[in-house]
């Protein structure tokens, strides 16, 4: 079973920026954390970071071809992107949506997710755990289809 991991903008500066809001691990470390679950579970991940938004639609469009579902921290995109929430449709895959933040404790205009009415769920505020809970949804939901 595989799974593609997707990245949005600005998440490879995680480490450095803004520390207060979304921690001091890097997206190796995340990418690491994520690399030990998956040996847990006994699946396979592609990961993937891009700060553009064709990028990232073309890598969930190949997505379909070998992959079970997605786990994405679409950022900035989240709350703008109709063109990857229309990929991720158009795909067909279930997919998890995470952030490190809480997004419905910050500015108001990062409350509104485009991705979220079409994905399995959204899980926020838990830091680099975000991820790992993500993961582990997305994981028990394709397995238990």
């Amino acid at each position: 079973m595989k799974f593609l991991i997707l990245h949005g903008p600005n998440l490879n500066l995680l480490g450095v920026r803004e520390p207060g809001v979304y921690g001091s691990k890097t997206l190796a470390d995340i990418n690491s954390s994520l690399e030990e679950l998956a040996a847990v579970l006994g699946c396979e991940l592609s990961i993937f970071q891009s700060n553009g938004e064709g990028a990232l639609v073309d890598a969930i469009q190949a997505a379909a071809l070998d992959c079970r579902g997605i786990l994405i921290n679409p950022a900035a995109y989240t709350h703008t992107s109709i063109a990857i929430r229309d990929a991720l449709s158009a795909v067909g895959l279930p997919c998890v949506e995470v952030h490190l933040s809480n997004i419905h404790r910050r500015e108001e205009f990062r409350h509104t997710s485009l991705v979220v009415p079409i994905a399995v769920g959204q899980i926020c505020g838990f830091g680099h755990d975000s991820y790992l809970l993500g993961l582990r949804a997305l994981y028990n939901h394709v397995k238990n289809r």
